[in-house]
């Protein structure tokens, strides 16, 4: 009768198993062993978290330099990097101004106050942004304005009165100037139906831009920007 250390896996002799060391350890490589990790170059990374921001979209030098800072990089650096940058043209803060402005004119119908805010939240330099605004016209202004009333117009709802106080709001918020947007507005309304254009009729849009613009002035006076 075999005996149980002859049996197949009961690690007797011959069985082929392999036996733990002494105190239970197994041979292998220990931590203490490992190769320790070189520190990162810091004007590598700040490169590559450039090149992240600007893979999601173009950036200006000073969002660039937001992004930098927030991450921990030196100032000595993010100098470096992006006056590199500027070098090579991967960074051109004056033809990020033209396309934003044409992008967000055309695709959301911004007027020129509108844009000049949002550029100069990007960091953009004030005669930079003044030249690419330039680029856009008045009368490009007035017939974006119009377009948008006309379009709003369609599914517009109430009195003439409301109407009218929503459309002009509506291109306030977008940045035109009051007589500009009073005015794209009394002509649309004067088209629209008999009774809009009775109530157009008694609109003045010059007296309403001098008011509207000196109520404009007066909140800028009580609350200055931060």
């Amino acid at each position: 009768m075999a005996s149980a250390s002859d049996l197949p896996g009961a690690g007797g002799p011959g069985s082929g198993s392999e036996q733990p060391e002494s105190g239970g350890r197994r041979r292998g490589r220990g931590r203490d062993d490992a190769a320790p990790v070189p520190p990162r170059d810091e004007a590598e990374l700040a490169r590559e978290i450039c090149l992240r921001q600007l893979a999601v979209r173009p950036r200006t030098r000073a969002e660039l330099a937001g992004a930098l800072s927030r991450r921990g990089i030196s100032e000595e650096i993010a100098h470096q990097v992006l006056d590199r940058y500027d070098e090579v043209g991967i960074i051109d803060d004056a033809a990020f101004a033209r396309a934003w402005v044409t992008s967000r004119h055309q695709g959301r119908g911004l007027a020129r106050r509108a844009l000049a805010n949002e550029l100069r939240q990007r960091g953009v330099d004030r005669d930079i942004a003044s030249e690419a605004l330039g680029e856009l016209d008045e009368t490009t202004e007035e017939e974006t304005a119009r377009a948008l009333v006309e379009r709003k117009l369609r599914t517009a709802r109430g009195t003439p009165e409301a109407v009218f106080r929503r459309l002009v709001g509506m291109l306030a918020r977008k940045g035109y100037p009051p007589g500009v947007a009073i005015r794209a507005v009394k002509d649309a309304l004067a088209a629209q139906s008999a009774e809009a254009a009775e109530f157009a009729e008694y609109i003045d849009p010059d007296a309403l831009a001098d008011a509207e613009s000196e109520l404009d002035r007066s909140a800028r006076a009580e609350d200055p920007p931060g």
